[in-house]
């Protein structure tokens, strides 16, 4: 039975302790809630988000660590469109029954991964619910900026690989599959952030889009008055369960809806800066490639599809 009290909350909170100390901020203990000192005066953005109905197999596979990283990778990918560099994030853990070791487990890779990127995370909450089968990591992070852009689509469109499903489009997947299992399944979204963090002084990176859910239609946002127009003569193919679910019956236009195929983040440059931008890339451990780029239009997305030989409009 769930112990209210949670036994293990001092165990957690020594865990957490170890990210309080930054570059950005300082934490410290305080009753009932620790008190943040800023060491910077930059402006801001925030980030909500968690992995959706991917917790159900990472709850049924006890792959934690993954879930994890699943969550952080869905923040930290979003909040960089903004161009912030994360300081600081709150974890809330859903679960349908009390499992020290899983919270554990999770806060531990949150703990690991934040350390690494002098992120302090001051506090957290664990929800038991026991009229569900499904777990949940729902985290919000706040990110410094240093210098605001505007995020607009121009140029040239680089795709950065994804390593396959990511944590979108699960509903759908769950629906093709039924009840059977694929470890692509639990397979942890990238983060992209560090690396972009690390371009975004050394190149004019003029529009950025995280392929995440509403997948490539994400870019109609940030089109203004243009056409992205995306070929199919690139090496950022689709993963085979990609093809899977187009085989299993789902249309073109409904996988680049739902799905990233192959390809996790878009970022657009000048053509004179696209080449040595891809290289780059690739030179810190992605795979990358120009996939298309961006003309005068009314904000429309022509896709040449990598399943078929047809053209997807959005």
């Amino acid at each position: 039975m769930y112990d209210t009290t949670k036994p293990y909350k001092k165990q957690i909170l020594e865990l957490i302790k170890q990210t309080w100390n930054t570059p950005y901020i300082t934490v410290k203990e305080s009753n009932p809630y620790p008190i943040i000192h800023k060491k910077f005066l930059y402006s801001e953005a925030d980030s909500v988000d968690g992995i959706g109905t991917k917790g159900m197999y990472h709850w049924q596979q006890r792959s934690f660590r993954n879930a994890a990283l699943d969550a952080l990778a869905m923040n930290l990918n979003d909040l960089v469109l903004a161009r912030a560099r994360p300081y600081k994030l709150l974890d809330h853990i859903t679960i349908p029954r009390d499992d020290k070791e899983a919270v554990i487990e999770i806060v531990e890779t949150l703990v690991e991964e934040c350390k690494m990127r002098k992120i302090a995370i001051p506090g957290g909450e664990t929800s038991i619910h026991e009229n569900e089968n499904t777990m949940d990591i729902s985290i919000c992070a706040s990110g410094w900026i240093d210098y605001k852009k505007e995020n607009n689509l121009s140029g040239i469109l680089i795709g950065i690989a994804s390593n396959g499903l990511h944590s979108n489009g699960f509903t759908k997947v769950r629906g093709v599959f039924k009840g059977e299992f694929r470890t692509e399944f639990i397979e942890p979204t990238l983060i992209y952030s560090d690396l972009i963090l690390s371009l975004k002084d050394d190149y004019n990176i003029t529009g950025m889009m995280h392929i995440t859910g509403g997948a490539f239609t994400k870019l109609k946002d940030i089109l203004k008055e243009k056409n992205a127009i995306i070929h199919n003569e690139h090496k950022l193919k689709p993963h085979s369960i990609f093809y899977e679910l187009y085989e299993k019956g789902i249309s073109d236009e409904e996988m680049y809806k739902i799905f990233n195929c192959g390809i996790g983040f878009i970022l657009s440059a000048s053509k004179r800066e696209s080449k040595g931008l891809v290289k780059r890339i690739e030179a810190l451990g992605f795979e990358s490639d120009i996939i298309g780029e961006v003309i005068p239009g009314k904000g429309e997305v022509k896709i040449s599809s990598m399943f078929s030989n047809k053209t997807v409009d959005y």
